[in-house]
């Protein structure tokens, strides 16, 4: 190593000092290199005043760019997120609504079975004969439709079909068909509500993969960008200010 080169690796301001003098000679070197700068220099150095804005400016919408493209990508891995947790309240309420399903299928299941040895007590299918029997009947079958409903059973609409005797509510069946036809309501609501718990959750699935691929797609693109603009020195990633005065000195 020569005595110049030691001395610019352990010395600093012997550096600044070469550095300076040659961005003092950068203009001097242009005009040289370009034959048309020898014969008319005031316009060689507009035109190099002009390359020098223009690459300011390249440098200002890559950085610009670069930050715009970030922020959608944050926006899209925080919506992704979102997406995510939607997705998994999702799953869970599926498992709910299978196991609420099933047990309201066994329920329907152990009814029919009892309902298939029927007593003189309580003949299946038997309608009320008298009046004070289809009232009491009435209200039984109220307080068995406001209990499951209570209990989670049966939706809130069908406290006003039963008083209404709507759906295949009758409240001229005996107790024993009454809460057989609140098992059967009930079996078919649930399985409803699963086979719509399900639905959602496919179509969570779908859109967190979208948002997924979305946030990925912008993730790349903000690395591509940033290296894009990290290509330009920082000096020149700020919009240029250099008035026509300026210009004018500059050229003269």
């Amino acid at each position: 190593m020569n005595v110049v080169a030691e001395m610019l690796l352990t010395e600093p301001a012997p550096a600044v000092i070469w550095a300076a003098l040659m961005l003092l000679a950068l203009p001097a070197l242009v005009l040289l290199g370009n034959p048309t700068g020898l014969m008319d220099p005031r316009r060689a150095a507009r035109d190099m005043i002009d390359a020098l804005d223009d690459h300011r400016r390249q440098a200002a919408e890559a950085a610009r760019f670069a930050d715009e493209v970030r922020v959608a990508a944050d926006h899209a891995a925080e919506n992704a997120d979102r997406w995510q947790h939607h997705w998994e309240r999702c799953t869970e309420e599926v498992d709910a609504a299978w196991q609420a399903w099933l047990t309201a299928d066994t329920a329907l299941n152990r009814l029919l079975a009892a309902a298939a040895w029927p007593t003189p007590t309580h003949p299946s299918g038997a309608s009320a004969r008298t009046c004070d029997e289809y009232a009491a009947r009435d209200r039984f079958l109220h307080r068995a439709v406001a209990a499951a409903v209570k209990r989670g059973a049966l939706p809130d609409t069908a406290i006003t079909d039963a008083l209404t005797g709507r759906n295949g509510w009758d409240a001229r069946l005996h107790p024993v068909e009454q809460e057989l036809a609140i098992a059967r309501a009930s079996a078919a609501w649930h399985r409803h509500r699963y086979e719509q718990a399900v639905s959602a959750e496919r179509t969570a699935w779908h859109d967190a993969e979208l948002a997924r691929r979305t946030r990925d797609s912008l993730l790349q693109e903000a690395t591509l960008t940033a290296a894009h603009a990290a290509t330009y020195p920082a000096s020149l990633t700020s919009e240029p200010r250099t008035s026509n005065r300026s210009r004018r000195v500059a050229v003269a």
